[in-house]
Formats: C-alpha cells, structure tokens, sequence
C-alpha cells in the first residue's frame, strides 16, 4: 500500500469515527435532535408540497394553452350602435369569407378559419341539449390543432354545398347518446335533420373556463343560409388565423391590418372596423404567471428551510456550551481545532439531511393525498427533491458553521476549567 493509499484509509476511517460519534450525540438527546429536525422537517415537506402545486397549476395552464392551438390571431368584426347603444366588437357584419380567402393568401399565414357562431337546441330521439353551434370551415381543426376520436371531418365540398353535416363535441355525444356511437346518426338542429360525421376529441375547459367540448361544428355556409341564416351575405362574426410561426407574427399582423383597411375601403385617420388580437401573445401572459406563482410558493416554502436552520444553529451553539469540557480533553491529548470544526459540522449536516429525508417523505406523500382527496392536479419533480436536499445541506453547514467554529477556537485550558 502506498502512502497516499495510507492516508486516504486513514482520513476516511476518521471521518468514519466522526460520524459515529455525532450521531451518538444526537441520540444521547432525542427530544433535542427531533425538535431540532422538525423545522428541516416542515421546510422541505413544505417546499416539496408547494413546488408540486405550482408546478401542477403551471402544468395544467400550458396544456390548456395547447388546447386552445399555437401562433393563433383572433380577427373580430366592428362594432355597431343601436339606439345610442355601442355593442361592442363583432356585432357589425364587417368580416366575409371573401376576407378570409384574402388573408390566407399572405405570407406567413399558415390556416384562416373564419366562424359565424350561435346558439342552437340539438334533439336525438327523446334527448335534448342546448349548444354553441359553430359554422365554419375544415380548417377550423387545423387551426385549433384539434383532432377526431371517430368518424371523418366535412369537407370543402361539403362548405360549397352547404350540407347538412356535423361534428360533435364530447359533452353534447354525452348528453345527446350516452353510451350510443353517434356517427353515421342524424340529429336534429333547429328541427332540421344534421348527419353526424365525427366525434372531436377532448380538449377540457379553456382560460375562462368554458367547457371547449360542448360545441358543434357545422360548415360555415349550412349556418349562414340555412340554420342562423344572415342579412349580409357571407358575413361571418370572427376569424381564427394561424401563422407558420412564432417570428413572423407580427408582419402576419401589419399585413392583415392593411389587407383589411384596403379591402374595406377604410381611408387613412379613419378607424378600424375590425379588430386583431394576438392570442398567443395573451396565453404566454398566463403562462407567465402561472411559472410565477409556482416560484413564488416556492419562496414562501422556503422560508421554513431558513427557520429550520436558525434552529440547527441554536441547538449547536447549546451543544457547543454543554461540551465544552469534552471538547478541551479532546485537544489536549491532541485534536485539532480543524478536527473539532469537523466534528461539530457534521453533526449540524447530518441533522438537516435526516431531517430532510423525513421532510422528502412527508412532502411527497402529502402531495399524493392532496391528488387522491381533491383531484387536483400536482406534480413532484425529482428537481425538487434535489434541490431540497442541496439546499438543506447547505443549511447545514451555513448555520452550523458558527458554533462548530466557536468549538474549535476553544483554548483547551479555558475548556478544562468551564464548569
């Protein structure tokens, strides 16, 4: 064997022997050592808990977002007034099917899907259900990134002919069907005959809250001309326009701004009779704060960790004071101060990871329970579970570094004589 060999075995059987000995001080004082441990305890549960809420909240906003489709615009119609009363956007009949055509040929512009919505009652044998009915085009699906459970989408064919043809959403087969398939059915809109071509897939609730699958899907010109029926022809309330990405959003956006102004004859000074809103732009917004109130849980969790340090380090410092005769026989018959620092070091650290383990336990399992309870959504990343472990030992050795240095700096003959 080496001597560096020698050494090493030397240094390890010593830390070794430190190790022992710290962790029969803690177990000459179990009350001590638990209380001590109980604000590592409460800090990392604590931590754990709240990141794993956070992060569920933050999980459950991003997949809402990617529900709702990416590089998304909204392009509503004016406004109008009636008996001095403003209605606000989309009342005006200022959007047509001729515009989304225009606008689909910009560069940039990846899908238009231009919708004339309303509400209808929906009637299958002796079952009712009153819905959002949504006339628009195929190109609704790309748009909203939204796919099929069963059957097929209609198609430009079927927009050309104005065909009697739908799509249902999951809440209206549930209460219109039950356990029944409903494709290749007829149902009944607005005491006219729709065949059922498909079923859309889940999408859940939106930013508002409103429930995505309740809804129809029907072509844009079977709503205008023979279900909602129209003054202007071809008027549509809204468009949804998708960009090829992120980058070219806002060109996408200047460009469709003066296609429309050109196309409605809008002079220069005179306002817009429309209006174009960045929905991508608002759903990073929300995005944004849910990651903001994760971290901010977080923090507030955090503080406990700190308070569970500041109590390490005041045990260690009693620790320090009933040992003081211990620690002036230990260098007098040869310890050194960094020995003694060593020492009382890694019992503070061995106090905070203890404490921690508990604490990862307690915090994960809470998080199940709150599942399991509420059905809540959380979310227990092994970054956090990590990042609890650094920061206690880190903890540790902040707070214990003092007393462990004060133990160290003892002079051995003022040791001896504490009484």
């Amino acid at each position: 064997m080496s001597a560096g060999d020698g050494r090493m075995t030397f240094a390890g059987g010593m830390v070794f022997a430190m190790l022992s000995e710290a962790w029969q001080a803690m177990n000459a004082n179990r009350m001590r050592t638990f209380l001590t441990m109980l604000g590592m305890i409460i800090g990392v549960g604590a931590v754990i808990l709240m990141l794993a809420i956070g992060q569920g909240v933050r999980q459950k906003v991003e997949s809402t977002i990617a529900s709702m489709g990416s590089n998304l615009f909204i392009v509503l119609s004016g406004s109008t007034t009636s008996g001095g009363a403003r209605m606000g956007f989309g009342a005006a009949p200022t959007l047509t099917l001729a515009d989304a055509q225009a606008i689909e040929e910009l560069p940039g512009v990846g899908a238009v899907a231009p919708a004339a919505p309303g509400t209808a009652q929906l009637v299958y044998g002796a079952n009712n259900w009153s819905t959002s009915v949504y006339g628009t085009t195929p190109s609704y699906l790309v748009v909203r990134n939204w796919t099929l459970a069963e059957g097929a989408p209609f198609t430009e064919s079927d927009v050309r002919s104005a065909t009697r043809v739908a799509l249902l959403g999951q809440t209206v087969v549930q209460n219109l069907f039950g356990n029944e398939d409903p494709v290749g059915r007829t149902i009944r809109i607005k005491d006219s005959p729709y065949l059922v071509l498909g079923v859309l897939a889940a999408k859940g609730q939106s930013l508002d809250g409103r429930d995505q699958d309740d809804t129809v899907l029907i072509p844009v010109t079977t709503a205008q001309r023979k279900l909602f029926g129209s003054q202007f022809q071809g008027s549509v309330r809204f468009m949804m326009v998708q960009a090829t990405s992120a980058g070219v959003m806002p060109a996408v956006q200047k460009e469709m701004t003066n296609l429309l102004r050109q196309r409605h004859r809008i002079r220069q000074g005179e306002d817009d009779d429309f209006s174009i809103r960045n929905l991508t732009a608002l759903m990073n917004t929300a995005a944004t704060t849910a990651q903001v109130f994760s971290l901010m849980l977080g923090a507030i969790a955090s503080i406990s960790l700190v308070v569970g340090g500041i109590g390490i380090m005041n045990i260690m410092l009693v620790s320090v004071t009933e040992r003081t005769r211990e620690i002036g026989i230990r260098m007098a018959i040869g310890a050194r101060a960094a020995d003694v620092l060593l020492q009382f070091l890694l019992e503070a650290i061995m106090i905070s990871l203890i404490g921690c383990v508990i604490g990862v336990v307690l915090g994960v399992g809470g998080a199940f329970l709150i599942y399991a309870v509420s059905g809540f959504n959380v979310v227990v990343t092994p970054v956090s579970i990590v990042m609890s472990f650094g920061v206690a030992a880190a903890i540790g050795i902040f707070f214990g570094w003092y007393p462990a240095r004060k133990a160290s700096r003892l002079k051995p003959i003022d040791a001896l004589r504490y009484q």
